[in-house]
């Protein structure tokens, strides 16, 4: 067993490491603090060859690995957290499912503006009465003439406000075989964004309703019984949720570590006090635990479908320590680590919304206690 990258690996962390620093470093607060998508990082990411890292060479990607795209993650945002965003945009979730399940219609219609990063795509699953039972979706898709009326609403849409594609998860008949899903532009006529709404993390948000849109039958991406192959995908991206996490929990230890070792309080450096030591011991442990278990999930995943035990128990634990260890460091620097002018509070915050986006750390418990039992425990009333 071994726990070190291959030579391969470090060369591409490396590349991607120079390149943070290079281009992304300079405006970094400037990107945290701003609402709008990062259109400028996400078209020097194409050429540099970070979007579609997990995509197939022939759908226009780079043919690389789910450990490659984890790597890139962890690199980008030790130099600019909130870029990190657009690597997980461009190779985990939605545009993944794409890739993995859209037709050659629709692969050549949307991928290649994402891969070049000149449109984002959203995934539309919570609803206002379906949030972690997101089976309980009302959103229906009714049988036209070429197509399908789509009737329904979704909120707490990462990227709804600028999106110009939602992987919509729509209701074709009745029960969990019933759920599919359809590709709709939203520009779209039928298509009305809500009030733009913020996050606690500055990102916004705005509810998408769809009045009696029209989804051609070539836009339909899964049918009746694809909820599975849509969960599926959706436990490679909780890698990507997991990724940043610890990224940003990551940043965070380093900004506090150099302000423990230079600050000085009753004539010693914060360094040498044994509590402030203890807490830095602490943080280490965890960023590491966390680590060793998004890397085993991302490297088994590599090998064969990812494991939803294994990517379950890397999001519960990673989102945790990345909140953990971001929150203890902004602890340790104080008002400067609470202050905008700089980026730990950034940190603690984005990671405090991981720990519900993606999948709640208790639904999270819920699947992995399944696993430890061997057997299944419906959340519904008798």
């Amino acid at each position: 067993m071994d726990f070190h990258l291959t030579a391969e690996q470090k060369q591409f962390q490396e590349a991607v490491l120079r390149f943070s620093k290079e281009k992304l470093l300079a405006k970094a607060k400037e990107r945290a603090h701003s609402a709008d998508y990062p259109w400028d990082v996400a078209k020097l990411m194409a050429k540099q060859g970070l979007l579609g890292i997990t995509i197939r060479e022939e759908d226009g990607g780079q043919g690389g690995t789910l450990m490659d795209a984890v790597l890139a993650i962890e690199a980008v945002a030790s130099a600019c957290p909130r870029s990190a965003d657009v690597v997980q945009a461009g190779n985990f979730g939605a545009i993944r499912v794409l890739a993995e399940y859209g037709s050659n219609l629709q692969k050549d219609r949307f991928l290649k503006k994402l891969l070049t990063g000149e449109a984002v795509i959203s995934v539309g699953m919570t609803e206002p009465d379906a949030g972690s039972a997101v089976t309980d979706l009302q959103t229906k898709a009714t049988p036209d003439k070429g197509g399908y009326r789509i009737q329904g609403s979704k909120i707490f849409v990462t990227h709804s406000s600028y999106a110009d594609l939602v992987l919509t998860y729509v209701r074709f008949g009745k029960g969990l075989d019933g759920i599919g899903s359809v590709l709709i532009d939203t520009k779209a006529k039928g298509v009305k964004r809500g009030k733009a709404s913020a996050f606690m993390s500055g990102e916004e948000w705005s509810e998408l309703n769809f009045e009696d849109v029209f989804v051609a039958d070539d836009m339909v991406l899964l049918k009746e019984g694809g909820f599975k192959k849509q969960i599926a995908g959706f436990n490679v991206e909780r890698l990507g949720n997991s990724s940043r996490s610890l990224a940003l929990g990551r940043y965070a230890y380093e900004a506090a570590r150099a302000w423990a070792m230079e600050r000085k309080q009753f004539g010693r450096l914060l360094c040498e006090f044994q509590g402030i030591q203890w807490k830095f011991a602490e943080m280490k442990m965890k960023l590491d635990a966390a680590q060793l278990l998004l890397y085993r999930a991302a490297a088994n995943a590599d090998r064969g479908l990812p494991s939803p035990e294994e990517t379950a128990i890397a999001k519960a634990y990673c989102n945790q320590a990345g909140f953990d260890v971001a929150n203890e460091a902004l602890q340790v620097m104080g008002g400067m680590g609470y202050s905008r002018e700089g980026l730990v509070e950034y940190c603690m915050r984005r990671c405090r919304g991981w720990m519900i986006a993606g999948g709640s750390i208790e639904i999270l418990k819920n699947r992995i206690a399944e696993h430890v039992f061997e057997r299944s425990f419906s959340q519904r009333p008798e």
